[in-house]
Protein backbone atom coordinates (compact mmCIF):
# COMPACT_ATOMS: atom_id res chain seq x y z
CA UNK A 1 0.00 0.00 0.00
CA UNK A 2 1.60 3.25 -1.08
CA UNK A 3 0.97 6.99 -0.92
CA UNK A 4 -0.87 9.16 1.57
CA UNK A 5 -4.41 10.48 1.57
CA UNK A 6 -5.46 14.01 2.43
CA UNK A 7 -9.06 13.88 1.25
CA UNK A 8 -11.71 13.33 3.89
CA UNK A 9 -15.45 14.08 3.86
CA UNK A 10 -17.06 16.74 6.02
CA UNK A 11 -19.03 15.90 9.14
CA UNK A 12 -22.25 16.19 7.18
CA UNK A 13 -20.93 13.85 4.52
CA UNK A 14 -20.16 11.31 7.21
CA UNK A 15 -23.83 11.07 8.04
CA UNK A 16 -24.75 11.08 4.39
CA UNK A 17 -22.80 7.92 3.83
CA UNK A 18 -24.77 5.58 6.04
CA UNK A 19 -27.98 6.03 4.11
CA UNK A 20 -26.09 5.67 0.89
CA UNK A 21 -25.20 2.22 2.13
CA UNK A 22 -28.82 1.40 2.48
CA UNK A 23 -30.49 0.03 -0.62
CA UNK A 24 -28.67 -2.72 -2.37
CA UNK A 25 -31.07 -5.23 -3.97
CA UNK A 26 -34.40 -4.12 -5.62
CA UNK A 27 -37.31 -5.47 -7.75
CA UNK A 28 -35.93 -8.72 -9.08
CA UNK A 29 -37.32 -11.23 -11.50
CA UNK A 30 -36.11 -14.67 -12.41
CA UNK A 31 -34.56 -15.20 -15.85
CA UNK A 32 -37.95 -16.38 -17.17
CA UNK A 33 -39.67 -13.22 -15.92
CA UNK A 34 -41.13 -14.82 -12.81
CA UNK A 35 -40.86 -12.92 -9.53
CA UNK A 36 -37.98 -14.01 -7.31
CA UNK A 37 -39.34 -14.49 -3.81
CA UNK A 38 -37.39 -14.87 -0.57
CA UNK A 39 -38.08 -18.59 -0.94
CA UNK A 40 -36.61 -18.59 -4.47
CA UNK A 41 -33.53 -16.86 -3.10
CA UNK A 42 -32.90 -18.74 0.12
CA UNK A 43 -32.56 -16.42 3.17
CA UNK A 44 -28.97 -16.58 4.35
CA UNK A 45 -27.93 -12.93 4.21
CA UNK A 46 -25.35 -10.19 4.81
CA UNK A 47 -24.77 -6.41 5.20
CA UNK A 48 -23.22 -2.93 4.58
CA UNK A 49 -21.75 0.02 6.55
CA UNK A 50 -20.81 3.66 7.18
CA UNK A 51 -19.84 5.93 9.99
CA UNK A 52 -21.73 8.95 11.27
CA UNK A 53 -21.43 11.97 13.47
CA UNK A 54 -23.93 14.24 15.21
CA UNK A 55 -25.29 17.11 13.17
CA UNK A 56 -25.91 15.59 9.75
CA UNK A 57 -28.34 13.32 7.98
CA UNK A 58 -27.69 10.43 5.61
CA UNK A 59 -28.30 10.56 1.89
CA UNK A 60 -28.03 7.90 -0.77
CA UNK A 61 -25.43 7.43 -3.47
CA UNK A 62 -22.33 8.30 -1.45
CA UNK A 63 -20.58 10.69 -3.82
CA UNK A 64 -23.69 11.80 -5.67
CA UNK A 65 -23.74 9.02 -8.25
CA UNK A 66 -27.03 7.65 -9.52
CA UNK A 67 -29.03 5.28 -7.35
CA UNK A 68 -31.28 2.34 -8.14
CA UNK A 69 -33.45 2.76 -11.22
CA UNK A 70 -37.02 1.56 -11.01
CA UNK A 71 -36.95 1.17 -7.21
CA UNK A 72 -38.12 4.28 -5.43
CA UNK A 73 -38.86 2.60 -2.11
CA UNK A 74 -42.26 4.31 -2.13
CA UNK A 75 -44.23 1.14 -1.38
CA UNK A 76 -44.04 0.00 2.25
CA UNK A 77 -42.13 -3.25 2.65
CA UNK A 78 -44.24 -6.43 2.76
CA UNK A 79 -42.76 -6.91 6.22
CA UNK A 80 -44.55 -3.83 7.61
CA UNK A 81 -46.96 -4.75 10.42
CA UNK A 82 -48.89 -2.50 12.82
CA UNK A 83 -46.77 -1.35 15.79
CA UNK A 84 -49.21 -2.84 18.32
CA UNK A 85 -49.14 -2.03 22.02
CA UNK A 86 -45.52 -2.79 22.79
CA UNK A 87 -43.17 -0.08 23.98
CA UNK A 88 -39.65 0.14 25.34
CA UNK A 89 -37.80 2.39 27.73
CA UNK A 90 -34.13 3.40 27.65
CA UNK A 91 -31.91 4.03 30.67
CA UNK A 92 -29.06 6.47 30.05
CA UNK A 93 -25.70 4.95 30.98
CA UNK A 94 -23.32 7.65 29.66
CA UNK A 95 -23.23 10.69 27.38
CA UNK A 96 -20.89 13.29 25.93
CA UNK A 97 -19.35 11.14 23.19
CA UNK A 98 -18.54 12.86 19.86
CA UNK A 99 -19.71 10.00 17.58
CA UNK A 100 -20.23 6.63 19.32
CA UNK A 101 -20.65 3.79 16.83
CA UNK A 102 -20.13 0.67 18.87
CA UNK A 103 -20.12 -0.73 22.39
CA UNK A 104 -18.57 -3.96 23.65
CA UNK A 105 -18.89 -5.50 27.13
CA UNK A 106 -16.23 -8.18 27.59
CA UNK A 107 -16.52 -8.05 31.40
CA UNK A 108 -19.49 -7.36 33.67
CA UNK A 109 -19.96 -3.66 34.42
CA UNK A 110 -17.29 -2.45 31.95
CA UNK A 111 -18.65 -0.84 28.77
CA UNK A 112 -16.15 -0.03 26.03
CA UNK A 113 -17.54 2.59 23.63
CA UNK A 114 -15.86 2.92 20.22
CA UNK A 115 -15.99 6.49 18.92
CA UNK A 116 -15.45 7.36 15.27
CA UNK A 117 -13.11 10.23 16.15
CA UNK A 118 -10.43 7.78 17.27
CA UNK A 119 -10.97 6.92 20.91
CA UNK A 120 -12.32 3.97 22.88
CA UNK A 121 -13.97 5.08 26.12
CA UNK A 122 -14.40 2.94 29.23
CA UNK A 123 -17.68 3.41 31.08
CA UNK A 124 -17.98 1.62 34.42
CA UNK A 125 -21.04 0.54 36.37
CA UNK A 126 -20.82 3.57 38.66
CA UNK A 127 -21.25 5.87 35.65
CA UNK A 128 -17.66 7.10 35.44
CA UNK A 129 -16.02 7.26 32.02
CA UNK A 130 -12.47 7.74 30.80
CA UNK A 131 -10.39 7.33 27.65
CA UNK A 132 -9.27 3.73 27.35
CA UNK A 133 -7.43 3.93 24.01
CA UNK A 134 -6.53 6.98 21.91
CA UNK A 135 -5.44 6.43 18.30
CA UNK A 136 -6.58 9.74 16.85
CA UNK A 137 -3.10 10.33 15.41
CA UNK A 138 -3.37 7.14 13.30
CA UNK A 139 -6.57 8.01 11.47
CA UNK A 140 -6.85 9.64 8.06
CA UNK A 141 -5.74 13.24 7.94
CA UNK A 142 -9.11 15.01 8.23
CA UNK A 143 -11.94 14.31 10.70
CA UNK A 144 -15.41 13.20 9.62
CA UNK A 145 -16.82 11.40 6.62
CA UNK A 146 -17.31 7.65 6.63
CA UNK A 147 -13.77 7.04 7.80
CA UNK A 148 -12.46 6.83 11.33
CA UNK A 149 -12.40 4.28 14.13
CA UNK A 150 -15.11 1.94 12.85
CA UNK A 151 -15.02 -1.30 14.81
CA UNK A 152 -14.01 -2.90 18.09
CA UNK A 153 -13.92 -6.54 19.26
CA UNK A 154 -12.42 -8.24 22.31
CA UNK A 155 -10.76 -11.62 22.06
CA UNK A 156 -12.90 -14.41 23.58
CA UNK A 157 -10.03 -15.01 26.03
CA UNK A 158 -9.45 -11.33 26.80
CA UNK A 159 -9.42 -12.01 30.55
CA UNK A 160 -6.35 -14.20 30.00
CA UNK A 161 -4.52 -12.65 27.04
CA UNK A 162 -5.62 -8.97 27.16
CA UNK A 163 -6.00 -8.81 23.36
CA UNK A 164 -8.56 -6.69 21.53
CA UNK A 165 -8.98 -5.58 17.91
CA UNK A 166 -9.74 -2.23 16.33
CA UNK A 167 -10.74 -1.46 12.75
CA UNK A 168 -9.83 2.05 11.54
CA UNK A 169 -9.13 4.18 8.45
CA UNK A 170 -5.52 5.29 7.93
CA UNK A 171 -3.86 7.48 5.32
CA UNK A 172 -2.60 5.50 2.34
CA UNK A 173 0.04 2.98 3.33
CA UNK A 174 2.52 1.18 1.07
CA UNK A 175 0.53 -1.05 -1.29
CA UNK A 176 -2.46 1.29 -1.63
CA UNK A 177 -2.52 2.93 -5.10
CA UNK A 178 -1.87 6.66 -5.23
CA UNK A 179 -5.30 7.43 -6.65
CA UNK A 180 -7.07 5.50 -3.84
CA UNK A 181 -8.60 7.23 -0.83
CA UNK A 182 -7.05 5.48 2.19
CA UNK A 183 -6.08 2.17 3.79
CA UNK A 184 -8.38 -0.11 5.77
CA UNK A 185 -6.51 -1.25 8.92
CA UNK A 186 -7.35 -4.06 11.30
CA UNK A 187 -5.03 -3.91 14.31
CA UNK A 188 -4.47 -5.84 17.52
CA UNK A 189 -3.74 -4.16 20.86
CA UNK A 190 -2.81 -5.70 24.18
CA UNK A 191 -3.60 -4.48 27.69
CA UNK A 192 -3.84 -5.68 31.27
CA UNK A 193 -7.40 -7.10 31.32
CA UNK A 194 -8.15 -5.26 34.58
CA UNK A 195 -6.61 -1.91 33.59
CA UNK A 196 -8.51 1.29 32.88
CA UNK A 197 -6.40 2.16 29.84
CA UNK A 198 -4.52 0.52 26.97
CA UNK A 199 -1.14 1.52 25.53
CA UNK A 200 -1.38 2.48 21.82
CA UNK A 201 2.25 1.38 21.35
CA UNK A 202 1.17 -2.27 21.68
CA UNK A 203 -0.44 -2.10 18.23
CA UNK A 204 0.22 -4.94 15.79
CA UNK A 205 -1.20 -4.61 12.29
CA UNK A 206 -3.19 -7.70 11.33
CA UNK A 207 -4.72 -6.77 7.96
CA UNK A 208 -4.60 -3.86 5.48
CA UNK A 209 -6.92 -3.38 2.50
CA UNK A 210 -6.65 -0.58 -0.11
CA UNK A 211 -9.85 1.52 -0.11
CA UNK A 212 -10.53 3.26 -3.45
CA UNK A 213 -13.26 5.66 -2.20
CA UNK A 214 -14.02 7.43 1.05
CA UNK A 215 -17.34 5.70 1.68
CA UNK A 216 -18.75 2.18 2.20
CA UNK A 217 -16.08 1.35 4.74
CA UNK A 218 -18.16 -0.95 6.93
CA UNK A 219 -16.03 -1.63 9.98
CA UNK A 220 -17.99 -4.36 11.73
CA UNK A 221 -15.82 -6.97 13.44
CA UNK A 222 -16.88 -9.76 15.79
CA UNK A 223 -15.61 -13.08 17.07
CA UNK A 224 -17.76 -16.05 16.20
CA UNK A 225 -18.52 -19.06 18.42
CA UNK A 226 -15.78 -20.86 16.46
CA UNK A 227 -13.17 -18.43 17.83
CA UNK A 228 -12.43 -16.86 14.44
CA UNK A 229 -12.67 -13.13 13.73
CA UNK A 230 -15.34 -12.07 11.22
CA UNK A 231 -14.66 -8.80 9.39
CA UNK A 232 -17.19 -6.79 7.38
CA UNK A 233 -15.81 -5.04 4.28
CA UNK A 234 -17.78 -2.61 2.10
CA UNK A 235 -17.77 -2.69 -1.68
CA UNK A 236 -15.16 0.06 -2.09
CA UNK A 237 -17.46 3.08 -2.19
CA UNK A 238 -18.84 5.57 -4.69
CA UNK A 239 -22.23 4.21 -5.84
CA UNK A 240 -23.64 1.26 -7.82
CA UNK A 241 -20.47 -0.78 -7.09
CA UNK A 242 -18.80 1.10 -9.94
CA UNK A 243 -16.00 3.59 -10.49
CA UNK A 244 -12.41 3.78 -9.31
CA UNK A 245 -11.34 0.55 -7.64
CA UNK A 246 -14.34 -1.49 -8.81
CA UNK A 247 -13.53 -4.49 -10.98
CA UNK A 248 -15.55 -6.12 -13.76
CA UNK A 249 -17.69 -9.12 -12.83
CA UNK A 250 -19.95 -11.69 -14.49
CA UNK A 251 -23.12 -9.56 -14.46
CA UNK A 252 -23.16 -7.47 -17.62
CA UNK A 253 -26.47 -5.66 -17.15
CA UNK A 254 -25.04 -3.45 -14.40
CA UNK A 255 -21.32 -2.74 -14.71
CA UNK A 256 -19.16 -3.61 -11.75
CA UNK A 257 -18.20 -4.74 -9.29
CA UNK A 258 -16.56 -5.87 -6.13
CA UNK A 259 -19.64 -7.42 -4.55
CA UNK A 260 -19.69 -10.24 -7.13
CA UNK A 261 -15.92 -10.66 -7.38
CA UNK A 262 -13.89 -12.93 -5.09
CA UNK A 263 -10.58 -13.06 -6.98
CA UNK A 264 -9.30 -9.48 -7.35
CA UNK A 265 -9.80 -7.96 -3.87
CA UNK A 266 -11.45 -8.46 -0.47
CA UNK A 267 -14.11 -5.75 -0.91
CA UNK A 268 -17.85 -6.37 -0.64
CA UNK A 269 -17.50 -9.36 1.66
CA UNK A 270 -17.46 -10.86 5.12
CA UNK A 271 -13.99 -12.21 5.86
CA UNK A 272 -13.11 -14.91 8.41
CA UNK A 273 -9.57 -15.09 9.75
CA UNK A 274 -7.63 -16.80 12.53
CA UNK A 275 -5.90 -14.17 14.68
CA UNK A 276 -4.37 -16.80 16.97
CA UNK A 277 -1.88 -18.04 14.37
CA UNK A 278 1.07 -16.47 16.20
CA UNK A 279 0.10 -18.25 19.40
CA UNK A 280 1.07 -21.43 17.61
CA UNK A 281 4.53 -20.14 16.73
CA UNK A 282 3.77 -19.16 13.13
CA UNK A 283 4.91 -15.88 11.59
CA UNK A 284 1.88 -14.79 9.56
CA UNK A 285 -0.15 -11.84 10.82
CA UNK A 286 -3.24 -14.05 10.64
CA UNK A 287 -4.23 -17.50 9.48
CA UNK A 288 -6.92 -18.87 7.17
CA UNK A 289 -9.40 -21.36 8.65
CA UNK A 290 -9.06 -24.58 6.66
CA UNK A 291 -12.79 -24.74 6.03
CA UNK A 292 -13.16 -21.24 4.57
CA UNK A 293 -15.22 -21.72 1.40
CA UNK A 294 -12.60 -20.68 -1.17
CA UNK A 295 -9.64 -22.60 0.26
CA UNK A 296 -8.42 -24.70 -2.65
CA UNK A 297 -10.85 -22.95 -5.00
CA UNK A 298 -10.60 -19.93 -7.31
CA UNK A 299 -10.70 -16.85 -5.12
CA UNK A 300 -9.07 -15.21 -2.10
CA UNK A 301 -9.04 -17.50 0.91
CA UNK A 302 -10.11 -14.85 3.45
CA UNK A 303 -13.63 -14.67 1.98
CA UNK A 304 -16.41 -16.20 4.07
CA UNK A 305 -19.40 -14.69 2.19
CA UNK A 306 -19.80 -12.02 -0.49
CA UNK A 307 -22.27 -9.99 -2.54
CA UNK A 308 -22.46 -7.21 0.08
CA UNK A 309 -22.60 -3.45 -0.29
CA UNK A 310 -21.78 -1.95 3.09
CA UNK A 311 -22.37 -4.19 6.13
CA UNK A 312 -23.25 -1.94 9.05
CA UNK A 313 -22.92 -4.19 12.05
CA UNK A 314 -22.98 -7.94 12.42
CA UNK A 315 -23.81 -10.18 15.37
CA UNK A 316 -24.13 -13.82 16.30
CA UNK A 317 -27.37 -15.23 17.64
CA UNK A 318 -27.62 -17.61 20.62
CA UNK A 319 -27.53 -20.57 18.21
CA UNK A 320 -24.46 -19.24 16.37
CA UNK A 321 -26.21 -17.82 13.29
CA UNK A 322 -24.55 -14.73 11.82
CA UNK A 323 -26.85 -11.71 11.30
CA UNK A 324 -25.60 -8.96 9.00
CA UNK A 325 -27.33 -5.66 8.19
CA UNK A 326 -26.51 -4.27 4.74
CA UNK A 327 -27.10 -0.61 3.98
CA UNK A 328 -28.69 -0.21 0.57
CA UNK A 329 -28.25 2.20 -2.32
CA UNK A 330 -31.30 4.46 -2.01
CA UNK A 331 -34.47 2.35 -2.00
CA UNK A 332 -34.21 -0.79 0.18
CA UNK A 333 -32.53 -1.79 3.44
CA UNK A 334 -31.86 -5.41 4.35
CA UNK A 335 -30.77 -7.86 7.05
CA UNK A 336 -29.56 -11.37 6.22
CA UNK A 337 -28.48 -14.52 7.99
CA UNK A 338 -25.06 -15.21 6.50
CA UNK A 339 -23.76 -18.69 5.86
CA UNK A 340 -20.35 -19.84 4.70
CA UNK A 341 -19.94 -19.38 0.96
CA UNK A 342 -23.19 -17.44 0.55
CA UNK A 343 -23.60 -14.79 -2.18
CA UNK A 344 -25.97 -12.02 -1.04
CA UNK A 345 -26.62 -10.48 -4.39
CA UNK A 346 -25.16 -6.96 -4.59
CA UNK A 347 -25.13 -5.38 -7.23
CA UNK A 348 -27.55 -7.73 -8.96
CA UNK A 349 -30.11 -7.24 -6.19
CA UNK A 350 -30.98 -4.60 -3.62
CA UNK A 351 -32.99 -6.43 -0.97
CA UNK A 352 -35.27 -8.79 -2.87
CA UNK A 353 -35.43 -6.43 -5.87
CA UNK A 354 -33.47 -6.24 -9.10
CA UNK A 355 -31.01 -3.36 -9.05
CA UNK A 356 -31.45 -0.96 -12.00
CA UNK A 357 -33.20 -3.67 -14.05
CA UNK A 358 -36.74 -5.02 -14.52
CA UNK A 359 -35.42 -8.58 -14.57
CA UNK A 360 -32.30 -10.20 -13.15
CA UNK A 361 -30.97 -13.69 -12.54
CA UNK A 362 -31.39 -15.62 -9.30
CA UNK A 363 -28.27 -17.69 -10.05
CA UNK A 364 -24.74 -16.88 -11.21
CA UNK A 365 -23.33 -18.46 -14.40
CA UNK A 366 -21.56 -20.97 -12.15
CA UNK A 367 -24.85 -22.08 -10.64
CA UNK A 368 -24.39 -20.18 -7.38
CA UNK A 369 -27.81 -19.18 -5.98
CA UNK A 370 -28.06 -15.57 -4.82
CA UNK A 371 -29.29 -15.46 -1.24
CA UNK A 372 -32.26 -13.34 -0.12
CA UNK A 373 -32.45 -11.32 3.09
CA UNK A 374 -34.68 -12.24 6.02
CA UNK A 375 -35.72 -8.59 6.50
CA UNK A 376 -36.14 -5.69 4.11
CA UNK A 377 -37.80 -2.29 4.25
CA UNK A 378 -38.01 0.72 1.98
CA UNK A 379 -37.42 4.44 2.16
CA UNK A 380 -40.87 5.61 1.10
CA UNK A 381 -42.82 5.75 4.35
CA UNK A 382 -44.94 3.34 6.36
CA UNK A 383 -44.61 1.93 9.83
CA UNK A 384 -41.19 0.49 8.98
CA UNK A 385 -39.20 2.90 6.82
CA UNK A 386 -35.90 4.72 6.88
CA UNK A 387 -32.68 5.50 5.06
CA UNK A 388 -29.92 3.26 6.48
CA UNK A 389 -30.25 0.03 8.44
CA UNK A 390 -28.42 -0.39 11.76
CA UNK A 391 -27.83 -4.04 12.63
CA UNK A 392 -28.78 -5.37 16.05
CA UNK A 393 -29.18 -8.68 17.89
CA UNK A 394 -31.49 -11.65 18.19
CA UNK A 395 -32.63 -10.98 21.76
CA UNK A 396 -32.27 -13.71 24.38
CA UNK A 397 -32.12 -11.73 27.63
CA UNK A 398 -34.53 -11.68 30.58
CA UNK A 399 -35.40 -8.00 31.06
CA UNK A 400 -37.63 -7.79 27.95
CA UNK A 401 -39.56 -11.08 27.82
CA UNK A 402 -42.02 -9.76 25.19
CA UNK A 403 -39.13 -9.46 22.72
CA UNK A 404 -37.30 -12.71 23.43
CA UNK A 405 -36.46 -14.54 20.22
CA UNK A 406 -36.94 -11.45 18.06
CA UNK A 407 -34.31 -9.62 16.05
CA UNK A 408 -34.00 -6.09 17.45
CA UNK A 409 -32.46 -3.44 15.21
CA UNK A 410 -33.07 0.11 13.92
CA UNK A 411 -32.66 2.59 11.16
CA UNK A 412 -30.14 5.41 11.43
CA UNK A 413 -33.03 7.87 11.24
CA UNK A 414 -34.65 6.30 14.28
CA UNK A 415 -37.13 9.05 15.19
CA UNK A 416 -37.54 7.64 18.69
CA UNK A 417 -38.21 4.05 17.73
CA UNK A 418 -36.54 0.74 17.01
CA UNK A 419 -37.58 -2.21 14.83
CA UNK A 420 -38.32 -5.77 15.90
CA UNK A 421 -38.84 -8.89 13.78
CA UNK A 422 -39.96 -12.34 15.00
CA UNK A 423 -38.59 -15.29 13.08
CA UNK A 424 -40.64 -17.10 10.46
CA UNK A 425 -39.87 -20.39 8.78
CA UNK A 426 -40.27 -19.04 5.24
CA UNK A 427 -40.21 -15.63 3.57
CA UNK A 428 -39.41 -12.26 5.08
CA UNK A 429 -39.69 -11.83 8.83
CA UNK A 430 -42.64 -9.53 9.77
CA UNK A 431 -41.17 -6.29 11.09
CA UNK A 432 -42.75 -3.63 13.28
CA UNK A 433 -41.72 -0.31 14.82
CA UNK A 434 -41.62 -0.01 18.60
CA UNK A 435 -41.49 3.42 20.30
CA UNK A 436 -38.76 4.09 22.87
CA UNK A 437 -40.15 6.16 25.73
CA UNK A 438 -37.22 8.46 26.40
CA UNK A 439 -37.15 11.90 24.78
CA UNK A 440 -33.33 11.87 24.74
CA UNK A 441 -33.19 8.66 22.69
CA UNK A 442 -31.67 9.57 19.32
CA UNK A 443 -32.72 11.10 17.03
CA UNK A 444 -30.18 8.87 15.23
CA UNK A 445 -29.15 5.34 16.18
CA UNK A 446 -25.56 4.34 15.43
CA UNK A 447 -25.15 0.83 16.84
CA UNK A 448 -26.41 -1.85 19.21
CA UNK A 449 -24.45 -3.76 21.83
CA UNK A 450 -25.12 -6.60 24.25
CA UNK A 451 -23.94 -6.88 27.85
CA UNK A 452 -22.81 -10.02 29.65
CA UNK A 453 -26.42 -10.78 30.69
CA UNK A 454 -27.67 -10.57 27.12
CA UNK A 455 -29.37 -7.19 27.60
CA UNK A 456 -29.34 -4.71 24.74
CA UNK A 457 -27.40 -1.46 24.58
CA UNK A 458 -27.83 1.32 22.01
CA UNK A 459 -25.48 4.10 20.88
CA UNK A 460 -27.30 7.21 19.63
CA UNK A 461 -26.35 10.65 18.38
CA UNK A 462 -28.16 13.97 18.60
CA UNK A 463 -27.04 16.99 20.56
CA UNK A 464 -24.44 14.62 21.97
CA UNK A 465 -23.54 10.95 21.70
CA UNK A 466 -25.22 8.74 24.29
CA UNK A 467 -25.19 5.14 25.50
CA UNK A 468 -28.49 3.56 26.61
CA UNK A 469 -29.71 0.23 27.92
CA UNK A 470 -33.12 -0.90 26.65
CA UNK A 471 -35.59 -1.58 29.52
CA UNK A 472 -39.34 -2.16 29.88
CA UNK A 473 -41.38 1.01 29.29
Amino acid sequence: MDGRSTRRPTRRQTLLGLAALSTSLAGCSAPDGGRVTPTDRTPDGAGSTTTIEPGGSPTNGGDGADGADGADGGTPSPTDVPPGDRELGADLLAEGFPAPLGVEVPQPGRYFVADQRGRVYLVTADGSQRTYLDIQDRLTSSPGGEEGLLGLAFHPEFDDNGRFYVRYSADRRPGTPENYSHTFVLAEFTADPTADSADPSTERTVLEIPEPQTNHNSGAIAFGPDGYLYVGVGDGGAANDQGRGHVEDWYGRVRGGNGQDVTENLLGSILRIDVDRRDRGEEEAYGIPEDNPLVGEAGLDEHYAWGLRNPWRLSFGPDGRLFVADVGQNAWEEVSIVRKGGNYGWNVYEGTHCFQQDECPAVTPDGERLQAPIIEYGHGGGAVSGVAVIGGYLYDGDALPAFRGEYVFADWRANGQIFVAPETQTGLWPTSAVPVRNEDFGPQVMAFGRDTDGELLVCTVGETGRLFRLVPA
